[in-house]
């Protein structure tokens, strides 16, 4: 799966295992915004991503890790923290 429809996966697994629907975002985006997102037509900003975990009450890294786990089938939770554990010792 390319990234652009993992995003898209993500944010929709995330937005709709927490009871929220698109038009909840109304503060955040608007609904046709989140829809193209969630279609992987669109990959939102830096800003837009942390505003739209915010709403869903997720850090941002919580969906970009979901990201990277649907990228890869063979991605493992467990490596994938330890890696960045790893890279965050070396800076």
């Amino acid at each position: 799966m390319d990234l652009k429809q993992a995003l898209a996966q993500a944010l929709r697994k995330t937005r709709t295992s927490r009871g929220l629907t698109q038009e909840d975002f109304g503060d955040v985006s608007s609904r046709t915004y989140v829809s193209t997102l969630e279609r992987g037509l669109k990959s939102p900003t830096l800003e837009k991503l942390v505003e739209l975990a915010a709403r869903m009450d997720v850090h941002p890294l919580s969906l970009l890790a979901e990201v990277f786990l649907l990228t890869d089938d063979e991605a493992d939770i467990e490596v994938l923290f330890a890696r960045i554990r790893q890279d965050l010792d070396m800076t």
